[in-house]
């Protein structure tokens, strides 16, 4: 298809066109969850797209099938189709209920530890099943691969996000998930740019600063940059990071020398560049919701993500072009490089329908979806990099299964009826639950305890670590010899606390949180079959 010509559309349009929204996955207003980020209610999204002609949205969390409805219903109010965008680093099941959810990516780094090949073919299929569960719900823009390299430990917002802690791994596996997606009529997206992957500030919350010197940048956090943009990737995502070696004054996502000196003529990356979402601390606590999108455009963006307000957003970047601050060829340069992108994604359009190009000329069906050999997959990384110690299996002796999980209003790995729970009912065990606003539990003194804790890094999440709470308990338990088998699901820098075990009491640890993850585990834990 060929969309109009940019001359054909007025500078609000075009500036529009630049801006992704965020929505909620659900159909009905009562449903929505994160008006803070950006969910508003259905007349505000209809006039963001019909009325102001916004060129995308970005979803998180629900179930496929309304997502899969939902983005038909906005497709249908668009005078151009949208980019449909989501986070979607482990699978579309990692966001939304019915596909696929993979390990974290660095579950492949402990693959490539010891089989490189191995793990480089499951980032292949990981990219591959992603982009084709992507298509079946109507995603056409996977915000994945990170290519951050993690190489601090206490990261509190990329950690696990990492395919690892190497420029060369995470180089690697990233190029791979590039080929593996790169079949199918998608984007992808590498982030976080120029690397956020040695920060001990969450950039959801404030500004990190990045002190490393130039030659640093070059050998460790750049390489992977390199790698995906030579392996096709369709679009960079800066980071909302202060890089005072690149730009001492400006966060890379306002920066000019960052993003248009550094990523476009240097690296020689003619995808789209985007914004990371500017609803996030880093941001908002320094530039107001006019100045950001101006300074983010001028910088060298060609997508506003997530804006505080997408009105004032495009308004502000207008006003931009009409005093002089920005070019209108600028403006015509990133919507080019949107219309180039979106040719890609849709073979025909006539205002009404639309299908993906150029694979199928139908969506895939919601029976795409987590198919027997994309879950045998995804189940195969998870007892890949499973790591163990100490004299298994367990023989059980019927005491308490405590689980700590960090939030229990949130959590969407935990329910009566998921592994951590089943498995060790059905072998006797009473279930206690806590989280890190518990109080001080008290054990009898003849009770023996399964611990198991769910602790990994994610966004918004301030910080990581083992919590007070899981520390103090986990101390107990040791001093006491009450402590009969520890699991842990998230993070291996949380294995850290394993050291103190004793080696008859065995210990097993897991990438995912997921219900797989959990029967996978405790399966290996008991040595017996869920």
């Amino acid at each position: 298809m060929q969309f109009p010509d940019l001359n054909q559309l007025s500078l609000a349009q075009q500036v529009a066109q630049m801006v992704v929204v965020r929505a909620s996955s659900h159909l009905f207003d009562r449903q929505i969850q994160y008006p803070e980020f950006g969910e508003r209610d259905r007349a505000t999204l209809k006039h963001q797209i019909a009325d102001l002609g916004v060129g995308g949205v970005i979803f998180w969390g629900g179930n496929a099938g309304e997502l899969t409805l939902r983005i038909q219903q906005l497709q249908a109010w668009a005078t151009y189709p949208l980019l449909i965008a989501a986070d979607i680093e482990e699978g579309v099941g990692q966001r939304f209920t019915g596909g696929t959810w993979f390990a974290p990516p660095m579950a492949l780094n402990a693959i490539a530890q010891t089989d490189l090949p191995k793990a480089i073919e499951y980032a292949r299929q990981m990219g591959a099943i992603t982009a084709t569960e992507a298509l079946a719900v109507g995603i056409n823009w996977i915000l994945a691969p990170v290519v951050d390299v993690n190489n601090n430990p206490a990261n509190p917002v990329i950690n696990i996000r990492a395919f690892g802690e190497t420029p060369e791994i995470v180089s690697q596996l990233a190029t791979a998930y590039i080929h593996g997606a790169a079949d199918y009529p998608v984007l992808t997206c590498a982030k976080h740019f120029p690397g956020h992957g040695d920060t001990g500030v969450d950039s959801h919350w404030a500004l990190p600063i990045i002190t490393h010197d130039r030659a640093r940048l070059d050998s460790i956090e750049l390489p992977p940059f390199r790698a995906a943009i030579a392996a096709g990737v369709d679009s960079v995502m800066s980071a909302h990071l202060l890089i005072p070696a690149l730009d001492p004054e400006f966060p890379a996502t306002l920066s000019p020398r960052i993003l248009t000196e550094e990523l476009r003529h240097n690296l020689g990356f003619e995808g789209l560049i985007s914004t990371d979402a500017l609803v996030m601390g880093a941001i908002t606590d320094r530039y107001g919701a006019d100045d950001a999108p101006v300074m983010a455009v001028s910088a060298g963006s060609d997508i506003i993500l997530m804006p505080v307000d997408p009105e004032i957003a495009i308004q502000a970047v207008c006003h931009a072009v009409e005093s002089g601050l920005i070019s209108a060829e600028r403006i015509k340069d990133s919507v080019g490089r949107i219309w180039r992108a979106k040719q890609k994604l849709f073979k025909e359009w006539d205002g009404v329908t639309l299908t993906q190009s150029p694979v199928n000329s139908q969506p895939a069906p919601l029976t795409t979806l987590a198919q027997p050999k994309s879950i045998a997959i995804a189940d195969r990384i998870l007892q890949d990099s499973l790591i163990t110690q100490g004299t298994l299996p367990l023989q059980p002796r019927p005491g308490k299964n405590i689980i700590v999980i960090e939030e229990i209003l949130d959590t969407t790995f935990l329910s009566r009826s998921t592994p951590a729970i089943t498995i060790p009912n059905q072998l006797g065990y009473q279930l206690r639950l806590i989280n890190r606003h518990s109080p001080t539990i008290s054990i009898e003194p003849d009770e023996l305890v399964i611990l198991q804790l769910f602790i990994r890094t994610s966004p918004f999440s301030g910080g990581l670590g083992i919590t007070s709470v899981a520390k103090q308990l986990f101390q107990q338990l040791l001093a006491n010899h009450q402590l009969q088998g520890l699991v842990i699901y998230g993070s291996p820098y949380l294995m850290a606390i394993a050291a103190d075990l004793p080696p008859e009491i065995p210990c097993v640890f897991c990438y995912g949180q997921m219900a797989a993850a959990q029967s996978i585990a405790l399966e290996q834990l008991f040595g017996v079959q869920s």
